[in-house]
């Protein structure tokens, strides 16, 4: 291990242990395997999740390695980090999943369900108002969850709501759900940005367009690709929340330009910071490095029913032919943790500490060439740096690594903008990323069941889908772990995805911002960084 990256995670360490991310037994352990138990200081004490009183005022201007002109604020079309930051700015959902990973109540302040999870009530909160002063009730929720579970719709939270049998309002702040089969983590579900809660219509629909939600901010501009600008809603309805008076959100995508933009104080926080040029970053003065061992992972998605993807050997000859130690210590410099070609990472519940992930073997992936009826293998691979930091470098090394096996893969470089609307999800293999989600259920519901809109590989396996359904339902803690683990060993030895690497997220910030306890779901807070933070 070098020097550098030892530092890097002697670091980690440190910011983890502050933060109350792991126990004191945990901190001397690992600081012990770094052989540096030596050099601990006297004494270390956690943080407090609030580091100062928040204060009123001033215009927060981010930038984000996201964004493309294509772009809406549709709910059912909120696929990269910049429209869930403008939605999470806009408006609410009917719970959320806090700091510490906790789901807690927001235009629900509270829920019960039946035994079998099956049907679920929520308490609407009294007295939320939307931005246009109309009062919010369960009529709005309805729609808002009805929006997604149209036969022709095509909305990526669609997997999520297909289980309902029915929602309905009972007067006018009480929202019951009924259900096809049980689901545990069902409350956690209703905090993907895609039902963040906009009115109904007359006609029962959704007003989505209006972008009149109940949340801290009201956008007053909006240029698709370029930059969204919000203003303080006065009449907000958490009064902890929403400090500062307006906020601009800017896509910046090349990461350079980012950087340049907080070293000159032209932004107070980006995003997707460069893991090779970050420790270069901190060294700047009045910048500091937020950095997060969450379940952010990179992956190369291939379209399983298109040649040669269609075949397993093909898919296992790839994987092996991918050195993951490599491409973790060159693209990541070591912010991180080598995936296991499945998109659970260690900071989920049950994530799989047996299953190893598929080592870097140029022969075994020569004999699944041969075992394909091959004598080799010839592929494009599409990459752009809006996939994230050093898609494109990474992609040039799976090709020197692939090499070895036999397979030649053209790297193909695609352009940053559009890259969500005409690559991902339309060429065969590509470099993608995957954010933030608190359950397994929520994961794979959305990125690996059948038809759902960002199943990026066109995954359908019956022992996985079956698994999906009874795990989800299933109560009993050990039968559904067991479950869990199943079905990442099958999207190891099956799927079509390569996740070679789960990354942290390491976003930065000037000394004029401050927060409180920071969300590891995602990057930029949880994705709620405007409603979050203030400025000093």
């Amino acid at each position: 291990m070098s020097e550098q990256i030892k530092n890097q995670r002697i670091h980690l360490l440190q910011e983890n242990f502050t933060d109350g991310k792991i126990t004191r037994r945990e901190f001397m352990a690992k600081m012990t395997a770094l052989g540096v138990a030596a050099a601990l200081p006297v004494a270390i004490n956690p943080k407090s999740a609030m580091a100062a009183t928040p204060k009123k005022g001033g215009v927060l201007k981010l930038a984000m390695g996201h964004g493309s002109t294509t772009e809406t604020y549709d709910p059912g079309t909120l696929a990269s980090g910049f429209q869930t930051v403008m939605t999470r700015a806009m408006n609410n959902t009917l719970t959320e999943i806090d700091p510490y990973n906790k789901i807690v109540p927001s235009l629900a302040e509270s829920w019960e369900s039946t035994p079998d999870a099956t049907k679920w009530v929520f308490r609407i909160r009294k007295g939320v108002e939307f931005q246009n002063g109309r009062s919010l009730t369960a009529k709005d929720v309805v729609a808002t969850i009805n929006y997604h579970r149209g036969e022709k719709t095509k909305s990526s939270v669609k997997p999520i709501v297909k289980p309902i049998k029915s929602v309905k309002a009972e007067g006018k702040y009480t929202l019951v759900i009924e259900l096809n089969e049980g689901n545990a983590d069902f409350p956690y579900n209703l905090d993907r940005p895609g039902f963040g809660v906009y009115p109904a219509a007359d006609d029962g629909s959704l007003d989505w367009k209006s972008g009149n939600g109940t949340g801290g901010y009201i956008l007053k501009k909006f240029e698709p690709g370029v930059r969204a600008y919000f203003e303080r809603n006065p009449n907000y309805w958490k009064e902890d929340r929403a400090h500062v008076d307006a906020a601009e959100l800017l896509s910046i995508k090349d990461a350079t330009a980012r950087t340049t933009a907080i070293i000159t104080e032209k932004v107070h926080v980006i995003d997707q910071v460069d893991p090779k040029t970050c420790h270069l970053l901190a060294k700047k003065p009045g910048i500091h490095i937020e950095e997060n061992n969450g379940p952010l992972h990179y992956t190369f998605p291939m379209l399983m029913d298109i040649p040669p993807f269609n075949d397993n050997n093909v898919r296992l000859a790839i994987k092996y032919a991918l050195n993951r130690e490599k491409m973790l210590h060159l693209i990541l410099k070591g912010h991180g943790t080598v995936g296991k070609d499945n998109p659970i990472g260690p900071s989920y519940r049950y994530y799989s500490k047996q299953l190893k992930p598929i080592p870097y073997d140029p022969e075994k992936a020569k004999f699944y060439i041969k075992k394909a009826g091959l004598n080799g293998i010839s592929v494009k691979l599409s990459a752009a740096d809006a996939a994230f930091a050093g898609a494109v470098d990474a992609a040039v090394l799976f090709k020197e690594t692939a090499a070895k096996a036999g397979i030649n893969i053209q790297v193909v470089r695609e352009s940053n903008d559009g890259y969500w609307s005409s690559v991902w999800l339309k060429k065969p293999w590509c470099a993608c990323y995957w954010g933030g989600y608190a359950t397994e259920d929520l994961i794979f519901s959305t990125g690996y069941s059948a038809g759902a809109a960002w199943n990026d590989t066109h995954w359908n396996n019956d022992k996985f889908n079956q698994l999906l359904v009874q795990a989800r339902a299933e109560l009993d803690e050990a039968k559904r772990r067991a479950m869990y683990e199943e079905m990442q060993r099958i999207l190891r030895d099956e799927g079509g995805s390569v996740v070679p690497m789960f990354a942290n997220t390491i976003d930065a910030r000037t000394d004029k911002v401050a927060h409180g306890k920071v969300s590891q779901v995602n990057a930029f807070d949880g994705r709620r960084i405007i409603e979050r933070w203030w400025l000093v």
